[in-house]
């Protein structure tokens, strides 16, 4: 039976000379009884690790306390009101410190976030540059190019695993933000598909310029209309043979030539200008083609038009599977995961969120930042479903099924850009659940 004269205390103040009564079995403890008075430091250790966050301390049967150097203090002077104080300032100083902890995890997801925007509008920028380079001194407008992509292909493939990041609004008009997104995403499934140093240089380089031809291009017939004319739709095509020209123009190498003139070619003979089926195609041009077709039905013209990335690896997979070379589409999908970033979604507990950062070599559990009522949306820290395993996504929806106040948190865009950083996260204090 305890002592009536018995008052709980949190384990983290047990000193020695504090009596003490255990409330587990005999069996679940070294000590030889149940209720004893602390002699040593290792009891006070042994008692901490029992799992329980409060013992039961009996003042009158405890001695008086040492406090370092201090006069003795009598333990009765510690009674339940000094006790629950105590424990108030330690949880104060706990929140105090995941305040702290969250602040600097904030900071960190916002340099992070800034620094692939900032390299993004760098290439944003340099595409812009070279689209005026190459009509006055071609070969000038290569270095710059090389040296860029030669970077995205040392740091993916000498910094481990990376992951696919989305961005906010700010990146740029179609025009100039499609190549460089379909740089990235080309280089990151090229080394998923293990391409070496080399040919990854090559596709980025493809990637970057595939669609320098369409400076070429009276402004009207630069993007794709579901409504051009036949005529219309013939000058649309030319870019693929003007860019060609416009490539040899500037010396690039014949690999980088191939795949710029196939990257809208279809595996299954149905693309242009060739009409080119299966092996036909080189492993550089069957990547561009499936990265090209994916970026444009997340970012079309018209963005009324637009699909979530979601629908648009759901629709490629569903609908024009045969179109795209199976392997380069599997590990597409694999890379990607079934929710790309800027795919919207709700969460097995009804909760939606937005998918922000997919780790292109782990995609099943992406990462999310969750519609949080109680949390200023510019205080929302990513979620890293694969650290929240009882966490899982039900269903991906479009952005007008989201609930106003959903909508207006998580801002679904309405351009998606994507740049790659380092898959590394730091640990997240109190995941959500």
């Amino acid at each position: 039976m305890k002592s009536e004269e018995s008052v709980w205390i949190d384990v983290a103040l047990l000193r020695l000379g504090h009596y003490v009564e255990l409330d587990v079995g005999w069996m679940a403890h070294p000590f030889p009884t149940s209720s004893f008075k602390i002699s040593s430091q290792k009891q006070i250790e042994v008692i901490q690790g029992l799992g329980k966050s409060q013992v039961r301390w009996v003042p009158h049967k405890s001695d008086a306390l040492p406090d370092n150097s201090s006069p003795l203090a009598e333990p009765a002077a510690l009674d339940a009101a000094a006790i629950e104080a105590q424990t108030r300032a330690d949880n104060a100083a706990r929140e105090a410190e995941q305040r702290k902890l969250r602040a600097a995890m904030l900071t960190a997801q916002e340099r992070s976030l800034l620094a692939c925007e900032r390299r993004f509008a760098e290439s944003v920028r340099l595409y812009r540059k070279t689209l005026d380079a190459v009509q006055s001194d071609p070969k000038q407008a290569v270095e710059p190019c090389l040296t860029m992509v030669n970077t995205y292909v040392s740091e993916l493939l000498d910094k481990g695993e990376a992951a696919i990041r989305l961005l906010s609004e700010a990146a740029g008009d179609k025009s100039s933000m499609h190549p460089v997104n379909v740089t990235v995403i080309s280089l990151l499934l090229g080394k998923a598909m293990g391409l070496n140093r080399a040919e990854l240089v090559d596709l980025g380089m493809a990637a970057f310029l595939h669609d320098i031809g369409k400076v070429k291009l009276p402004d009207r017939v630069r993007w794709l209309e579901d409504n051009f004319s036949s005529v219309e739709y013939r000058l649309y095509q030319e870019h693929v043979t003007q860019g060609l020209t416009v490539g040899k123009a500037m010396e690039l190498r014949a690999p980088v030539l191939l795949a710029m003139l196939q990257h809208h070619e279809m595996v299954d003979g149905s693309g242009f200008p060739s009409r080119l089926r299966g092996d036909a195609m080189g492993t550089c041009g069957r990547i561009l083609a499936l990265v090209n077709r994916y970026d444009n039905l997340c970012n079309p013209s018209r963005p009324g038009s637009a699909l979530t990335p979601h629908e648009a690896l759901s629709l490629i997979f569903a609908q024009f599977k045969a179109r795209f070379d199976a392997a380069s589409l599997s590990a597409f999908i694999r890379m990607m995961g079934v929710y790309p970033p800027g795919s919207v979604v709700q969460l097995i507990d009804d909760r939606y969120g937005i998918v922000v950062s997919v780790n292109s070599a782990r995609p099943l559990k992406p990462r999310i930042v969750l519609h949080e009522p109680g949390v200023p949306k510019q205080e929302a820290l990513i979620l890293d479903l694969e650290k929240a395993p009882h966490l899982g996504i039900r269903r991906s929806l479009k952005p007008a099924n989201l609930p106003a106040a959903a909508l207006d948190y998580l801002a679904p865009r309405q351009r998606i850009a994507y740049f790659f950083e380092q898959a590394i996260e730091p640990e997240q204090p109190g995941t959500a659940s």
